[in-house]
């Protein structure tokens, strides 16, 4: 198996826009071209992932028109990918295997995703889909409710009372805040303080508005490539080293959501693969959708016992200059979540982490990077570790 390198990445600017899904993913997609000193027609394939373009613009069969659009050659085979939440970060891991395998020596690869036009109420239903249409979707759950379920699990499970818990998770959001308003590429670049998430209304309890990320709009996109092509393409190419994908049926099949088992199983792939383990993660970009999501998330990434990732933020382990940096990006939570795009801005972050290009918000002496995405309530899981 061939080492695989991202040469280039690209993201736009994540909050509302009048660009269109093709204008905001070429901006995305020329950045990571042009930042590989190769020209579109090196490219030999496109993987670009979009969940709701149907919904937002009528645009189902979207690759084709990106790859025209970028200037593509006809011959370029373009596919559209689709994992909930972990879209991108699925095309990201086919576009590794396809490069590792030798079939081909570079792929473009990201995501896009237009969401905020669509209003709240259209947009929770499609988001909704990514759920069980059997046994959840059509009950009316909607991923609040998914995890203001898993907030009360957890608290009672661990003997965390409810008000702690609370105060734990707006502390998720007050350090996401403070890392989103030092990245100029984020949503929100604001700061907050604990009373703003506790003052804030209540979504499902006990999440509150505050707890909850944006919808978003956004593009963000990687140029994969062979490490000896990458070597000689740019002065600091940044390894897959490991990869890992995860799968899970509905709530009602998984035995204790406050351990999922596919983000689980898919780390320990991609901690596998890549020789390493949960100690030697200099950084990491994790999917908190809601501030339960990242206290969950860190745990069964192995970053901390189970029941203790919460006490684990509370100390600080999780900020920049911590233990563990977690989401310096600012995460989905402050950076914004355009689900199609998400999973490349995260390994954006982590590669711009890795090469000591991110000012205020750097980690110093980032060496190995960690990616987790996550699609509906588990069923797709991606774990991407990254180094130099």
């Amino acid at each position: 198996m061939r080492k695989v390198a991202i040469a280039g990445v690209g993201m736009t600017k994540f909050g509302k826009t009048d660009k269109s899904l093709v204008e905001l993913f070429t901006e995305a997609a020329m950045e990571a071209i042009n930042g590989s000193n190769i020209r579109p027609r090196d490219i030999q394939a496109l993987f670009v992932g979009n969940c709701l373009g149907d919904f937002a613009e009528g645009q189902a069969n979207i690759a084709g028109f990106l790859a025209s659009e970028l200037g593509l050659p006809p011959w370029t085979p373009a596919t559209r990918f689709e994992g909930a939440c972990a879209t991108a970060s699925v095309a990201i891991r086919d576009a590794f295997m396809w490069v590792a395998s030798g079939f081909y020596d570079t792929v473009l690869v990201g995501g896009v995703e237009k969401i905020l036009h669509m209003g709240t109420p259209l947009a929770t239903r499609t988001f909704a889909m990514a759920s069980d249409s059997k046994y959840e979707e059509f009950c009316g759950l909607t991923f609040p409710g998914v995890f203001a379920m898993l907030a009360h699990m957890y608290a009672h499970k661990y003997g965390i009372p409810l008000p702690v818990l609370k105060e734990r998770m707006a502390l998720v959001a007050v350090k996401n805040h403070k890392n989103g308003a030092m990245n100029p590429l984020a949503q929100f670049q604001k700061e907050i303080t604990v009373d703003t998430v506790l003052n804030s209304f209540m979504v499902a309890d006990p999440l509150q508005l505050f707890d909850c990320c944006p919808f978003s709009d956004g593009a963000a996109a990687l140029v994969l490539t062979t490490g000896e092509k990458a070597a000689k393409m740019v002065d600091k190419p940044v390894y897959i080293l490991g990869i890992g994908q995860g799968s899970a049926g509905s709530l009602i099949r998984q035995k204790d959501y406050t351990v999922m088992q596919s983000r689980v199983a898919s780390a320990r792939q991609a901690y596998r693969m890549a020789g390493v383990g949960p100690e030697d993660i200099d950084v990491c970009e994790l999917h908190d959708c809601f501030t339960i999501a990242e206290i969950v998330a860190s745990e069964c990434l192995g970053f901390f016992e189970f029941g203790k990732g919460s006490e684990a933020l509370e100390n600080g382990e999780t900020a920049i200059g911590g233990r563990i940096p977690i989401n310096p990006s600012g995460g989905l939570k402050a950076k914004g979540h355009p689900i199609g795009a998400t999973g490349a801005a995260q390994a954006y972050e982590i590669v711009r982490q890795l090469r000591g290009e991110c000012g205020r918000r750097q980690v110093d002496g980032a060496k190995i990077g960690m990616t987790d995405t996550l699609g509906g309530d588990a069923s797709t899981i991606v774990n991407l570790i990254l180094g130099v």
